[in-house]
């Protein structure tokens, strides 16, 4: 009785379903997994023949299986089993693996159908193969369009070799034009700045306001297109690589202290330039004139991007290691959304409006640097300033 209660046990909580059929194809018993296989209750199921379980065609052949089995007992309906389909009792359809072995029981001999339900397989390989197909598809369009790719190479390899002379020539046409721009724009630019100054001389004893204001204006628009013309002048030669950094030893203090001296001439009003050199010694072995562009260069920025009665800090230092020169300010900030972008030629931070600029001023400082084996930091934040870092290695 025990051993009885665990076998009814087992079939009971099986997973798969398990059905009893006598000779004859009538079910006898269904487990509760085979119920919800069927979405039949035990009573609807148990008495009738099990081809009520089966479509079209194996309803009808179900009886030709059980005596083909009675005959032959071939093995495509014991053991592993055969897949076939089920028929619910809503209509719709699944696939299972379905195993048959036939057990003595009181005298008699039944058939026990074992049903393993293959729809999740059988959904996987379908998506299996779809995604299969449309591998291959996906494979032959980019065959396809590398096809077209490599034809389309061949053809700009061809225009590329046809425009090369051309594009040399252009460049060399670009570089006399720049060289040639720059140099006679300077004369008359001087010729105005000289002139410029003479009025605002002569003008003395008439202590006219109005004089002095468009005199300013004159002076400072003639400094903001000497500022663009080295910009252009300087951009063209590193293009051409004609620029070639010459190392010798001088004095950075010195060098710095003129910087300074130069740079506060054209400072907003009450704004100061602070030097302080920290160090022992005061020798480097750099290029003089990059190192006095890259600086001046930097507290120009730092002179127009801050507003009047501020400070800008200009340090040095000389270490065992590294030769630095920092230059902090108060101004306006670079947005973090623009930072990524700043050394490149041309780009301009969002923020810095009507504010004069070519946007080339940083690029080639950084390029400077990068001619010297230095390297260019910075630290900014909007509406408090920046601070610029350039360290050479000694």
């Amino acid at each position: 009785m025990e051993n009885a209660a665990l076998l009814k046990a087992i079939v009971q909580n099986a997973i798969d379903g398990i059905i009893t059929i006598d000779d004859r194809g009538m079910i006898e018993t269904i487990n509760p997994a085979a119920c919800k296989l069927f979405l039949y209750p035990p009573e609807e199921v148990i008495g009738n023949n099990v081809s009520m379980l089966m479509p079209s065609p194996d309803r009808e052949q179900h009886d030709e299986y059980i005596n083909r089995y009675q005959r032959t007992h071939e093995p495509h309906i014991i053991g592993i089993g055969r897949e076939v389909v089920g028929l619910r009792k809503d209509g719709t359809r699944f696939p299972f693996r379905l195993a048959v072995s036939d057990v003595q029981y009181s005298g008699r001999k039944i058939f026990t159908g074992f049903i393993h339900d293959l729809s999740r397989e059988k959904e996987a390989e379908e998506a299996l193969k779809e995604y299969a197909a449309h591998l291959e598809e996906l494979v032959e369009q980019r065959t396809h369009s590398l096809q077209h790719t490599v034809a389309a190479l061949q053809l700009a390899k061809e225009e590329v070799s046809q425009s090369l002379v051309k594009e040399k020539e252009l460049g060399q046409l670009k570089s006399r034009f720049v060289s040639m721009a720059s140099h006679e724009f300077r004369t008359p630019l001087s010729a105005i700045q000289l002139s410029a100054s003479l009025v605002d001389k002569y003008a003395l004893p008439y202590d006219n306001p109005n004089i002095k204001k468009h005199v300013a204006k004159i002076k400072n628009a003639v400094g903001n297109l000497t500022t663009i013309l080295n910009d252009f002048l300087s951009l063209e030669k590193l293009e051409a690589g004609k620029v070639e950094p010459v190392f010798n030893e001088f004095d950075l203090v010195k060098l710095s202290e003129e910087i300074t001296e130069e740079m506060q001439m054209i400072a907003k009003q009450n704004q100061n330039i602070i030097y302080q050199h920290t160090g022992t010694s005061s020798v480097v072995k750099l290029d003089q004139n990059l190192l006095k562009n890259c600086a001046i260069n930097l507290i120009a920025n730092a002179i127009k991007y801050s507003g009047e009665n501020t400070f800008i800090e200009f340090n040095t230092e000389i270490n065992d290691r590294n030769c630095i020169v920092m230059i902090k300010d108060n101004g306006i900030g670079i947005p973090e959304t623009d930072q990524k972008h700043l050394f490149e030629a041309f780009f301009r931070a969002h923020n810095t409006g009507n504010i004069p600029g070519t946007g080339l001023g940083l690029n080639i400082v950084a390029r400077y640097t990068d001619l010297m084996n230095g390297k260019i930091d910075f630290k900014s934040n909007v509406n408090h300033g920046t601070l610029f870092t350039i360290t050479f290695p000694i």
